[in-house]
């Protein structure tokens, strides 16, 4: 009776989900059939104690195939995990994603290249609001046809073909003759609605693409290995971001576009409430702030901000003795000169292309960054930032004058006292910089 008893309670156990860390710690979820990716989040976020906000993202990964992608807000993470092929080497992963929701931040004109686009955003008329744009762009008549040059493989081919690709609502077609769309001339290709989208992560090793932009189209009803993989690489990592958004939006709709105003819902209302935990300075919470008087005021005026900003910048170039323009004895004590090490976006002794991978899985959007140690100097740093879609690497070197030491990126013209100075500094002014410092790469232990 109790054998039997144990057998029913076995039956109905609540299904269980493991999730990694960027470091490969792992924690084990209790969840119903009908928790979200979102939920997932949420719940990994309280047990972490990590700062709330939008950008924590639930990835799957495939390791064997070096396929990823990150899921939606709204799907099932019972039913994803459902579509792992039993004793694989598939999981989730937790951790940020700056780039979820950049679609629905920017101008749909900034997402598809001119180029790309086919009598999409013809009738978005240049005095429609940028949320009227974006409602124009999800509606299933009006939504634009992506069109363009890619190299295509399938598993088990050698060979890379360049083909002109066009995506609809109804699939992913390419052209049999150069860039012609007759009907006569377009070769089915891909169902948007029965497949899912992934990066590739290890393209080189893996399937020797002609570029890296690489991503892979992969049907629902290819559970293992990778048969009915369709690989595909763009020429460059705006084209490739293109298709992958294009793709989501033709897949999922409006929904795709509630999630994001959900999302942004529930911030306003913690906020509002006043129960959000501290927030990161990634975050927007720094204000201008005027200090030349008795006490601090906000600056809300946007020209009074960047004239300030500017004299601001140009004091720090000083090269004088001012008490700011060098850290006093005190601030070289060991304990600032360590105390960077405490800081979330200080990643240590990473190298230049584990660099690179972090902020390409963290998203490519402008801001993103991380400080890290250098390999070719010693007692150097380097501040490694994202910008265009690119990312690039200062070198911060170590200095000392008068026996007090600084830290630099322009041969002394601007000094920090440490690299938080450093940090909290180019996160206000761009300085010698870009862009701004907005986003910071992290990685929470689960």
């Amino acid at each position: 009776m109790d054998t039997g008893l144990s057998k029913v309670q076995l039956f109905f156990a609540p299904p269980v989900v493991k999730v990694y860390s960027e470091d490969g710690t792992c924690r084990s979820l209790e969840v119903t059939a009908g928790t979200t990716a979102r939920h997932v989040c949420e719940m990994l976020v309280q047990k972490t104690h990590a700062l709330h906000d939008d950008c924590w993202s639930l990835v799957e990964v495939y390791q064997h195939l070096a396929l990823e992608r990150c899921l939606e807000d709204h799907e099932s993470v019972v039913e994803v995990q459902a579509t792992w092929p039993v004793g694989g080497d598939s999981r989730f992963v937790f951790r940020k994603n700056y780039a979820k929701y950049e679609l629905f931040k920017n101008s749909p004109h900034s997402l598809f290249p001119e180029v790309m686009v086919s009598s999409c955003l013809d009738a978005a008329d240049k005095g429609m609001s940028h949320s009227e744009l974006i409602q124009n762009v999800l509606n299933s008549g009006s939504c634009p046809e992506i069109q363009g040059f890619m190299h295509m493989k399938e598993v088990g081919r050698k060979v890379w073909k360049r083909f002109y690709f066009s995506l609809r609502r109804s699939g992913l077609y390419y052209s049999t003759k150069g860039t012609s769309k007759d009907p006569r001339h377009l070769q089915y290709c891909v169902d948007v609605n029965e497949s899912n989208i992934y990066y590739i992560t290890q393209g080189k090793k893996q399937y020797s693409p002609p570029t890296e932009f690489g991503f892979c189209i992969k049907p629902f009803k290819a559970r293992s290995g990778t048969k009915g993989l369709k690989l595909f690489c763009s020429e460059d990592e705006q084209s490739r971001t293109c298709w992958m958004a294009a793709f989501r939006l033709f897949k999922y709709g409006i929904q795709l576009y509630r999630n994001y105003q959900q999302c942004q819902a529930r911030q306003s209302e913690t906020a509002w409430i006043g129960t959000m935990p501290l927030r990161s300075v990634s975050d927007n919470t720094l204000v201008a702030m005027d200090f030349s008087g008795c006490t601090g005021r906000v600056i809300e005026n946007p020209n009074e901000v960047l004239t300030v900003a500017l004299e601001e910048a140009q004091a720090w170039r000083k090269k004088t003795s001012h008490r700011y323009s060098l850290p006093t004895p005190f601030q070289s004590s060991p304990l600032s000169a360590a105390i960077h090490r405490t800081q979330p976006w200080f990643h240590g002794h990473i190298s230049r292309e584990d660099t690179q991978r972090l902020i390409i899985q963290q998203g490519l959007v402008d801001g993103v960054f991380l400080v890290r140690e250098s390999q070719r100097n010693p007692k150097g740093f380097v501040l490694s930032l994202c910008h265009l879609q690119k990312v690039k690497h200062y070198l911060i070197l170590p200095s000392e004058e008068e026996g007090r030491l600084y830290y630099t990126m322009d041969d002394g013209q601007t000094r920090f006292a440490d690299l938080i100075q450093l940090v909290e500094f180019h996160q206000i002014n761009r300085g010698i910089l870009p862009c701004k410092l907005k986003h910071y790469c992290t990685c929470v232990a689960l």
